[in-house]
């Protein structure tokens, strides 16, 4: 998994989009307005932050050395995965669905519908 790999998985998810608010290092993919990922596009090895039940947050900090709590966000619900090939890239890509869903799951439901 690397950068390009994270931009097209994210960006195949029904409404999302993506965005550079905090400057020109950081990718910021949202749904409905609302943060679900995001990967600085300087660092040496891939890496992203996505949303985590708390409870698998603490289960995956536990199991993954690589997965740690979230750098610069809220650490009882953000994790930053470091992409060193110890995790499984069926993992990987799952924590981003899951990420994605958790802010599905949280929009009014007119959005919510405005999606299907």
């Amino acid at each position: 998994m690397n950068l390009e790999s994270i931009r097209d998985f994210c960006l195949d998810l029904p409404g999302v989009i993506e965005e550079l608010p905090f400057g020109p290092d950081t990718l910021v993919f949202k749904v409905m307005g609302k943060v679900f990922l995001l990967t600085p596009m300087d660092s040496a090895k891939p890496q992203f932050n996505a949303k985590c039940n708390p409870e698998k947050a603490e289960e995956l900090r536990e199991k993954y050395s690589d997965i740690q709590p979230g750098y610069h966000m809220n650490k009882k619900h953000w994790n930053t995965v470091l992409i060193t090939g110890s995790i499984p890239s069926e993992l990987l890509y799952g924590l981003i669905k899951d990420s994605y869903e958790l802010v599905v799951d949280s929009l009014p439901k007119k959005d919510k519908a405005a999606l299907k």
